[in-house]
């Protein structure tokens, strides 16, 4: 029985989906996805989640599941991604992973820190009384009660600020203090191999205006109408996805539709820049890769395990 796996990572828009696929039909793999994004069903085409036709192609999981409506958490995300594997490592197939979230990536590899679950009560009066509050302010107020995690946290990041002030009052403790000791990881060393696309700055940057501009010619804007008119909370991750702030901007008449594509693209090729850093000090054990090289270094590296 095979218990070997393949981590796929990158910057946004690296090609990373492509790989994946051209990986799965060539080696019978199944592709899991490690994107925090992808897991929410509203937003297909600005998230880039494979198309109907890629999923018909091979195998795929943990794509399009989850309610934008639902805030859903890394440690929800790998207890998912076990029960995924499992079934992968009984047909004795390729478990591919792929997606741009790090600290997806790290919790298959070294862990996840055993935080307990908020109950849904608590979790909606600890947001309902945020509501009157900045996230400067909320982080003002998360630094007197856990300084530890709040000097880890921008002030202007509402959704995580958000989150240790709900393990703060389900539990009475700081988020901070589950931190420190980790659960076993899913894939221990040997039983995994990781790639990390790295295309030059300049091109990636290109790729990522030019993938904006499709994603509004293939319905990103409907998208994001659909979403908006679902009123849900601004601090949900689906309501943060890269270009969904500005487009709901557009939509209630703030800004033109070209100023908030500028701005969407501007956003994602800053992120890509973190993914990039984060990488390199977080993820020291993958092998970086030109995204025209990443098929015939995925193969060769499972080709370790046989």
């Amino acid at each position: 029985m095979s218990r070997r796996a393949l981590l796929i990572a990158g910057p946004t828009a690296s090609g990373k989906s492509a790989v994946a696929l051209a990986l799965a039909q060539k080696l019978g793999g199944t592709i899991v996805n490690a994107d925090s994004m992808q897991v929410y069903r509203d937003l297909r085409v600005l998230t880039a989640r494979p198309s109907p036709e890629e999923e018909r192609q091979a195998p795929h999981e943990l794509f399009g599941r989850i309610d934008g409506a639902v805030n859903f958490s890394a440690g929800r995300w790998l207890a998912e991604a076990n029960a995924v594997r499992g079934r992968i490592v009984a047909q004795g197939s390729v478990a591919i992973f792929v997606g741009g979230t790090g600290l997806y990536l790290r919790a298959l590899t070294l862990g996840f820190s055993d935080i307990p679950h908020v109950p849904e009560d608590v979790r909606a009066e600890v947001r309902a009384g945020a509501e009157a509050f900045e996230s400067a302010q909320l982080h003002s107020q998360l630094t007197a009660r856990d300084p530890a995690t709040a000097a880890r946290l921008r002030p202007s990041d509402r959704q995580r600020i958000l989150r240790a002030l709900e393990v703060l009052a389900a539990t009475g403790r700081p988020l901070a203090s589950f931190q420190g000791a980790r659960g076993a990881p899913l894939l221990a060393p040997g039983q995994w191999a990781g790639i990390f696309l790295a295309p030059e700055r300049e091109a990636l940057n290109a790729a990522i205006d030019r993938r904006f501009d499709a994603m509004l010619r293939a319905g990103a804007l409907e998208e994001v109408t659909a979403l908006a008119a679902r009123k849900l909370d601004p601090a949900l991750p689906v309501m943060r996805a890269h270009g969904a702030p500005h487009l709901i901007a557009h939509l209630r008449g703030d800004v033109s539709l070209a100023e908030a594509a500028s701005r969407s693209a501007l956003d994602t090729r800053r992120y890509a820049k973190r993914q990039f850093t984060w990488a390199r000090h977080q993820m020291p054990e993958f092998a970086w890769v030109a995204p025209d090289q990443a098929i015939e270094a995925g193969a060769r590296a499972l080709d370790g395990f046989r």
